[in-house]
């Protein structure tokens, strides 16, 4: 580009849109004001930091007040165990169809579903309902992500629909059950609210939880779900926003 006396694509030449007045250059329209060029040192990089997390469904907030995300969109194979109340399946699922993805929820008991599948979407059908063994192939995608939601009770069959990529799947039990130790071993995800003494050791020795936080899984308050990968647990607290409580009531362990 050549200085504001100049012309770029040789528009200062002849007659047409570029001549005379200068008053815009072909193929690149209007001059843009002169501006000093704001510059900064490699070594004040650190300086311009913004904390950014994971991209996915806002879960809740851990110990520190930080947000915490689950990554449900993937494009590889997801199962999520959950031991814990349908409240915060319920709520997961409303955030997972907010950022886009396609809700499928398998379950034995529609009637507590119902309401939440008429006002997701606002008015689209994003969220629906299916009678355990009949969710047809969802046909995820990058563009069109699903996640099923598992609400089989406490002995969930084997489902037709699997985890795949851009399709994850979520079982909720409600507690520890013969089946928790096949589906734990199996899942990427383990997340666990309030349980008794006998299942917290269970689960302590399933997830090789350290001693604290066997302890702590007894005392959980509503809506706080201690969440467990092969390496990594935090404990987060999910609260309902406005539009959520008033179609789901307040957290709560127990349906």
């Amino acid at each position: 580009m050549t200085g504001a006396s100049g012309t770029a694509g040789g528009a200062g030449h002849g007659s047409g849109a570029g001549s005379g007045s200068g008053s815009g250059r072909i193929g690149y329209g209007l001059l843009g004001p002169r501006r000093e060029r704001h510059t900064i040192s490699a070594a004040d990089l650190d300086a311009l930091a913004v904390p950014v997390g994971d991209d996915g469904v806002v879960i809740g907030v851990d110990s520190e007040g930080r947000s915490a995300v689950l990554g449900v969109n993937r494009p590889t194979p997801y199962e999520v165990t959950l031991i814990g109340g349908l409240w915060t399946a319920q709520v997961l699922a409303l955030r997972a169809a907010a950022t886009g993805a396609r809700v499928a929820v398998e379950t034995g008991r529609a009637q507590v579903w119902s309401a939440l599948a008429q006002a997701a979407g606002g008015g689209q059908q994003c969220v629906t309902l299916h009678e355990v063994g009949r969710v047809p192939p969802q046909g995820a995608s990058a563009g069109s992500p699903v996640l099923v939601i598992r609400d089989c009770g406490m002995r969930p069959p084997r489902g037709r629909v699997v985890a795949g990529p851009w399709q994850s799947v979520l079982t909720l039990l409600p507690y520890l059950s013969p089946t928790a130790p096949r589906l734990l071993r199996q899942s990427s995800l383990v997340g666990v609210q309030r349980v008794s003494p006998d299942e917290a050791e269970q689960i302590g020795r399933l997830m090789n939880l350290p001693r604290p936080a066997v302890e702590s899984l007894p005392t959980l308050g509503d809506g706080v779900t201690l969440w467990c990968t092969g390496r990594d647990r935090q404990f987060v607290m999910t609260q309902g926003t406005e539009a959520e409580s008033g179609l789901l009531g307040p957290a709560r362990r127990i349906d």
